[in-house]
């Protein structure tokens, strides 16, 4: 992956994770509701991502 690629990606996971922040906040959610919702999304993301790999090496 070139690097202009790869900075891409990350500005683009942290501008998504600040407007979440940022919505949820605005919207009266408490943080620890927003914490919640996000290790559990998480989570499903990590089980439901296998592709054949495990993690015994």
């Amino acid at each position: 992956m070139p690097l202009t690629h790869f900075l891409m990606l990350i500005t683009v996971v942290i501008l998504g994770a600040a407007l979440t922040l940022w919505f949820g906040l605005s919207a009266g959610l408490p943080p620890a509701a927003i914490l919640l919702v996000m290790l559990g999304a998480a989570l499903v993301l990590h089980f439901g991502h296998r592709n054949g790999h495990d993690h015994d090496g």
